[in-house]
Formats: C-alpha cells, structure tokens, sequence
C-alpha cells in the first residue's frame, strides 16, 4: 500500500475515531493528523499481522494516549478544554437521513445528548464505547488496538454502558 492509498482510503476513519476520543472537532484534525504521519512513516514496517483499518486505529488512539498524558494538555483540560472563541465546544455531527425536519431535530437532539454524555466518560471508557458502539470494532480489535486484555475491554464496556443508560434514562424515557 502507498503513503496515497493510505491516506485515501484510512484518513476519514482516522478524524471519525479521533472526533469520538477527543470530542473536539480541531483536536481531531490535529490528532488524525499526526496518526496519519506516524502510519505513513511505519508503513514500510507494516507486517500486515493485522487489518490496515485496525492497524491505523491503533495509532490513533496510541496518539491519543500519549496527548492525553501531555502536560500542556492536561493544563488546557484542567480549565475546560479547548473551545472556540465563543466559548461553544467544537463538534462536528455526521450527515442525518431523517426524512422530515422533526426527524431531523429529533435525531440532532438525541445526538448532542449522546455525544455529551459520551464526552463525560473517562477517556478509557469513551475510547472503548466509541471503539465498540460507534465503529462496530470486536472485543478483539479493541483489545489490540487500545494494547489491554480482551476481559478488560468487556468489564469497561459493560460498566460504560450502564453509566450511559444512567446518564441518558431521563432523555430516552422522554421521547
């Protein structure tokens, strides 16, 4: 596969990922960005033991780790992370096929509860629900891409979607 190849057909899954794990829309494109250096750089080291999707989301979210253990990241999440200059938190929805503007404003409202709720969660816990519930990924590629036992991918997840269900019961029971 060439540098072109990759960036063709993995850097839309790359943002997706990184707008899941970081909740921010210029955090993202950073953080894909630099995932995609770093894949584009490794790729005469690539093996092929694994998937290339699974194999890019790995760096992902190993960028990830690594900016959230960052001290000057950790200084602008300890003051409410990084916002726009209006002070509303960048997030970027995908397209909606609701057929009819209620649909529409239902859907986007279900949506900016699901994405605040899923922003509260640890950021371990937030990888993992974005990881299984958002891309679809198997217990397993999880498990490799997030580098942690396959039991502990299921234990996280499972106590990550009953803090979800707490979080969200009240909207859901609304609608």
């Amino acid at each position: 596969m060439s540098p072109e190849e990759l960036i063709e057909k993995y850097s839309d899954m790359a943002y997706c990922l990184a707008l899941r794990l970081t909740g921010n829309a210029t955090e993202a494109e950073d953080l894909a960005e630099e995932a995609l250096i770093k894949a584009m750089k490794g790729l005469p080291g690539f093996r092929g033991d694994s998937e290339p999707g699974v194999w890019v989301s790995r760096i992902v979210a190993n960028c990830w780790k690594n900016q959230l253990r960052s001290p000057r990241l950790a200084f602008w999440r300890r003051l409410g992370g990084f916002n726009s200059t209006d002070g509303e938190e960048q997030t970027v929805d995908p397209p909606d096929p609701a057929p009819g503007p209620e649909l529409q404003l239902e859907g986007a409202s279900r949506r900016e509860a699901f994405e605040k709720v899923l922003n509260s969660l640890e950021p371990r816990d937030r990888a993992i629900v974005a990881l299984r519930e958002l891309d679809g990924r198997s217990y397993t590629e999880i498990a490799g891409i997030l580098s942690i036992p396959e039991g502990t991918v299921r234990s996280r997840l499972s106590r990550a979607r009953k803090k979800l269900r707490g979080l969200l019961g009240g909207f859901l029971e609304e609608k």
